[in-house]
């Protein structure tokens, strides 16, 4: 069950073709400088991603802890996995769950809970991460 939100960030995204994993497309998507809350704190977010084509046609992602989020007391770090779709505008929208580590006093709440998401990039590349804790 979701509970409280605990989080949203915003900002530009680019996408490149990776080398296909089996026959189907892959590709990496870089976030870079998104800003929002998060945990009430104000955060940037950087993060590399990659999704690959299912054959059903929808894509299962990964960020392997290769996410960073930036507060004034400090950083987390964090890993995500989703599932999702292109958009019929050309955008994209994925669904999954991320875990978070720190030591920064602001996002110490975020250690050792599972976090749902809903992240969607629009056609132009603008994403919105909204983020809840998973009870």
């Amino acid at each position: 069950m979701l509970g409280e939100k605990v989080g949203s960030i915003k900002g530009p995204t680019s996408m490149k073709a990776l080398p296909a994993v089996n026959g189907s497309p892959s590709f990496e998507t870089n976030a870079a400088g998104l800003s929002g809350t998060l945990a009430g704190a104000e955060v940037m977010s950087f993060a590399t991603y990659s999704a690959t084509m299912r054959a059903d046609g929808s894509f299962y992602g990964e960020c392997p802890n290769s996410g960073v989020i930036m507060t004034a007391d400090g950083v987390a770090t964090f890993r995500a996995t989703g599932t999702g779709a292109p958009t019929a505008d050309g955008g994209f929208s994925f669904r999954g769950v991320a875990y978070f580590e720190t030591a920064a006093p602001s996002l110490s709440s975020l250690n050792g809970v599972a976090i749902a998401y809903e992240w969607d990039v629009a056609p132009d590349g603008e994403a919105s991460w909204e983020l809840w804790e998973w009870n």
